[in-house]
């Protein structure tokens, strides 16, 4: 069986189908990643680059002029839905020519596509293969599709819904949400509460005809270790990472780490800093590392609230600090604070009180460690194949 992956030539996009795909091929089948951007380890697949006309701040300017109100909420991270759909709509259009090019070469027998590149349904449906819808943000994908779908940029097409969903989030962490929407915390669409597809179980039948629920393997596209990194310090570790995307409110938490570690018994690692300049004698900096390596060793994770490093972070039982911001992130922020495995704080408003209740509150690590277990029970990517296989012989 040959299987397309196709991903928004975005680093945040593209690794979460690493492992899916990785086990795919692992099973004996051809696979293929198309998306743009990769980042230096995709575990050997083979990768094409669809990305060459895709450019995510363009999409965005053009969003923000015709829906002005929506995008400042989205800077604010209360949009919902409905600008994320305006933005993905667009940016799918200039993917969906240079997949179906590829995929008219390579025939694929399936295709799989992430929560917002939808472009891999549309193709799916012009050479009449089954789609895959997988989940890899903390929204569900059902949601997130429905709103690109339903964008003007893509309203009138005809765009067969996936034959099956893959969602990754565990159910605490969507119970927490559907807890936060209940209390008027963070909305499904920006507009009001409202309950989740996968809650709903797809009961009208729009977005895929199945849910399979998968683990959510963590993978941050290689790096090396430095030697001081692989030996064990002599305080806690505590890892501090940025978002592989630069923009307005993009979370960076480095710098209010920076100046509150001196008053810390900790180590902190900055993970690709903006600056290396100046730093206390308990901060170190790094480059580009395997963090799903380093994760499981750390006594804390503090991020800019990426769905992807919220999941890492979790699948090692490592408590959190997420810095609420743009797009998803205050949603994701939230949503673990519930949970209870971690804090969200503003990324400016970091102080030392808060990273030694990070390091010493016993209540994040247990829920941490809680959520850990939750998801290492759920079925690995290599158990969800075979639903892949079935689909594709159908």
């Amino acid at each position: 069986m040959r299987i397309l992956f196709v991903a928004a030539p975005l680093q945040g996009h593209l690794l979460p189908l690493v492992p899916l795909a990785a086990a795919c091929r692992d099973a004996g089948h051809e696979v293929i990643l198309a998306s743009g951007g990769f980042p230096p380890d995709v575990l050997g697949l083979r990768t094409v680059d669809i990305g060459g006309r895709f450019s995510l701040p363009r999409s965005a300017i053009r969003a923000a002029l015709r829906h002005p109100l929506i995008a400042r909420a989205e800077m604010n991270g209360v949009a919902g839905h409905g600008f994320v759909g305006e933005l993905f709509g667009r940016a799918n259009l200039s993917l969906v020519e240079p997949l179906q090019e590829l995929a008219e070469r390579e025939r694929p027998d399936l295709i799989v596509f992430e929560s917002l590149s939808e472009a891999g349904a549309i193709v799916a449906g012009r050479l009449s293969v089954p789609s895959v819808l997988q989940e890899n943000t903390l929204w569900p994908a059902t949601d997130l599709y429905r709103a690109v779908v339903g964008s003007s940029s893509l309203s009138g097409r005809v765009i067969p819904s996936p034959a099956l969903t893959i969602t990754v989030a565990p159910p605490s962490l969507r119970s927490a949400q559907t807890n936060g929407e209940q209390a008027g915390g963070v909305r499904a669409d920006g507009a009001g509460s409202a309950g989740t597809a996968a809650d709903a179980g797809i009961a009208d039948g729009a977005v895929g005809e199945r849910l399979v629920p998968m683990r959510p393997v963590p993978f941050s596209g290689g790096g090396g270790i430095p030697d001081w990194l692989r030996a064990r310090g002599e305080r806690p570790r505590v890892l501090v990472s940025r978002s592989t995307l630069e923009g307005p409110n993009d979370g960076d938490p480095g710098p209010a780490v920076v100046a509150a570690a001196r008053q810390v018994d900790a180590e902190f690692v900055l993970v690709r800093p903006k600056s290396d300049g100046d730093l206390p004698p308990n901060v170190r900096a790094a480059g580009r590392v395997p963090l799903n390596e380093l994760l499981p060793h750390a006594a804390a994770f503090i991020h800019h609230a990426g769905a992807g490093s919220v999941l890492g972070g979790l699948a090692a039982g490592v408590p959190q600090l997420a810095t609420p911001g743009a797009g998803d992130r205050r949603h994701n922020a939230e949503m673990l604070a519930r949970s209870g495995a971690g804090i969200a704080v503003e990324a400016k408003a970091i102080t030392a009180a808060d990273l030694v209740r990070l390091l010493t509150d016993e209540a994040l690590l247990a829920a941490a460690r809680q959520v850990a277990a939750e998801m290492a029970a759920m079925p690995a990517p290599a158990e969800v194949v075979p639903e892949l296989e079935r689909l594709a012989d159908a």
